[in-house]
C-alpha cells in the first residue's frame, strides 16, 4: 500500500503561474494526485493550520502570505510519500535547496517557497484531514 501527504501549491506559485509546472513536477517524480482543490485560506484557516508554529518568530507573516490568495492542497500518494515528497521539493530555504529540487528550481525566498510539503506521517494524516474529508480522496 502506498503512504499519503499533503502538498500545498502556496499562493506566490499561483501568481507566477507556476501550477502546471508544479505538478508536471509532482508526477514526473512518480506520485499519483488523490485529491486536489482550489481554496482561498481564510487568515482563521492559516491560524488553525499551522497553530504548531504559533510563537515562533515567522508565523504572523506565514498567516498572513496564506491567506494572501488561492492556494492549490492536494492528497499525494507514493511508497514513503511523506519523505520521497520532502526530498523532490528541496529544503524550505530555496538557496540551500538541492539542485532540482522544486524549491531550489521555483522558490523565491524562504517565505514565498512554492509548496507546502507534510513534515511526518503523522502531520501528514492531520493536514490531509484538515482539508479532505475522507470521501473526497480517491480510491483507485
Amino acid at each position: 500500500m502506498n503512504d499519503k501527504t499533503l502538498a500545498i501549491l502556496k499562493p506566490d506559485c499561483l501568481e507566477r503561474n507556476l501550477t502546471g509546472i508544479a505538478i508536471d513536477f509532482i508526477l514526473n517524480k512518480g506520485f499519483k494526485i488523490k485529491a486536489m482543490k482550489m481554496l482561498h485560506m481564510s487568515k482563521a484557516d492559516a491560524e488553525r493550520f499551522y497553530a504548531v508554529h504559533k510563537g515562533k518568530p515567522f508565523y504572523d507573516e506565514l498567516l498572513e502570505y496564506m491567506s494572501s490568495g488561492p492556494c492549490i492542497p492536494m492528497v499525494l500518494e507514493k511508497e514513503n510519500a511523506v519523505e520521497a515528497f520532502r526530498e523532490a521539493i528541496g529544503t524550505t530555504d530555496p538557496r540551500k535547496a538541492a539542485e532540482n529540487t522544486l524549491r531550489r528550481l521555483y522558490a523565491k525566498n524562504m517565505q514565498r517557497n512554492t509548496v507546502h510539503g507534510s513534515d511526518s506521517e503523522e502531520n501528514a494524516q492531520k493536514e490531509i484531514a484538515f482539508f479532505f474529508p475522507l470521501k473526497e480522496i480517491m480510491l483507485y
